[in-house]
């Protein structure tokens, strides 16, 4: 029996078409041009929500800046109803103990659907919890990471059997130590840590030969066989932007012609995955540029800058469907991204005629300044998890349904 019909333009084989959709238990089991049962009309361009791979919801340890309330919140009014969440908390996610505590504290605050992350040091494998969606590999400093350790062969292989993606934040610590000066503006930081850090840190990566890698937050074209993962703060913001401490991010914003050529790459397909690597800090700790913590918000704005870049024609729809909604769930072999039988029903309703300016002060983050305030942006009118429908015309009406994807998988 089915528990409720969703009728509409759905985005389905490559194609808007209209189309009743039943779902039994969240689950899509019917895909029809008429099916006879009481329908809900959804308006406007019907997709598959969205998935971020890549987030930092500081929960726990430092939920001033964010936490998973407010991060799934985020999430969802941007069309995102799965995240991953990193491992470098202030206590670091990298033994299953650590993994446990997270889990249960975040399972109680969860709008969306997460999966967590543990991070590998390099002799921890064997206390890694088998539960992680994910490794996490940390090649250079950055937040919360200051103990990059070698890695054995044996160490590599162990990470290897436990069958996960493996993630690689791709800077070379030696080469960040080396081009390390204080950083009063965002050219100086980008001098910094420059484009080969990321080089040599790409070659180390490629040399484990993990079975399913990413490399995260690339800022210009790289030779890898790997997954390749771009920010939306890469792709648009450079080096040159009056943008202050909120345009401070590991890597940095490049200058204006290399971030030209990274959105060029991105509108000819040669990343796999855009993810938001969404970063809260604190006013506090954004006042003065050289001692000002590096990140930027953006789960909430990921798929919103992106269709705004379809209505202008300057992306095709294709292009962000794989990289923000297909690619990532079937990295993870999750049952949604598609509408398709035995898939989750994860939908958003997009008006594409509703391109307005980003104000950053309406945005869900404990710390909503953003980077991108006054870009154009398109926000989802409405947002469904499971068959439940968590956002009504950008009104938030459900409360915490949002379930860890290993729990999600038993289900099925």
């Amino acid at each position: 029996m089915m528990d409720i019909v969703f009728s509409g333009k759905f985005y389905y084989n490559g194609e808007f078409q209209d189309l009743d959709i039943g779902v039994s238990d969240g689950i899509i089991t019917d895909i029809k041009k008429h099916i006879n049962f009481k329908r809900k009309r959804l308006k406007n361009a019907v997709i598959p929500a969205g998935t971020d791979t890549h987030v930092h919801f500081r929960d726990p340890g430092e939920t001033y800046k964010e936490d998973f309330r407010t991060g799934t919140v985020s999430a969802i009014f941007g069309g995102t109803t799965t995240v991953f969440d990193m491992p470098n908390n202030k206590i670091k996610i990298d033994n299953y103990t650590a993994y446990s505590d997270k889990l249960e504290i975040v399972r109680r605050k969860a709008y969306c659907d997460f999966g967590l992350y543990s991070m590998f040091n390099g002799n921890n494998s064997s206390i890694i919890s088998k539960d992680s969606s994910g490794i996490k590999i940390y090649l250079g400093d950055t937040t919360n990471v200051d103990n990059i350790n070698s890695f054995s062969i044996n160490e590599i292989e162990n990470v290897n059997n436990m069958n996960i993606p493996v993630f690689f934040h791709a800077e070379d610590k030696n080469c960040l130590d080396k081009n390390y000066k204080k950083a009063r503006n965002l050219r100086e930081y980008n001098q910094s840590r420059p484009m080969a850090c990321e080089d040599i840190a790409v070659n180390t990566a490629n040399s484990m030969k993990f079975k399913k890698g990413v490399i995260t937050h690339m800022t210009h074209y790289m030779n890898t066989d790997y997954i390749k993962e771009v920010a939306p703060h890469h792709l648009l913001l450079n080096d040159e932007m009056p943008l202050k401490s909120y345009g401070k991010v590991n890597p940095p914003l490049r200058d204006s012609e290399t971030q030209k050529n990274l959105l060029g790459d991105y509108i000819n397909n040669r990343f796999n995955i855009v993810s938001s690597d969404h970063a809260a800090h604190s006013q506090n700790e954004r006042e003065e540029f050289e001692y000002s913590k590096s990140g930027i918000i953006g789960v909430e704005t990921r798929i919103p800058l992106l269709l705004a870049l379809v209505q202008k024609k300057i992306i095709n729809f294709e292009t962000l469907y794989n990289t923000c909604i297909y690619n990532p769930d079937k990295l993870f072999n999750l049952k949604k991204g598609e509408i398709k039988i035995g898939n989750y029903a994860d939908f958003m309703t997009v008006d594409f005629s509703k391109m307005e300016r980003l104000n950053d002060y309406t945005l869900h983050s404990k710390n909503p300044a953003s980077p991108f305030n006054g870009f154009d942006v398109i926000f989802p009118q409405d947002v469904i998890i499971r068959g439940n429908t968590v956002i009504d015309n950008r009104e938030l009406i459900e409360d915490r349904i949002g379930k860890h994807v290993n729990d999600l998988k038993k289900l099925q």
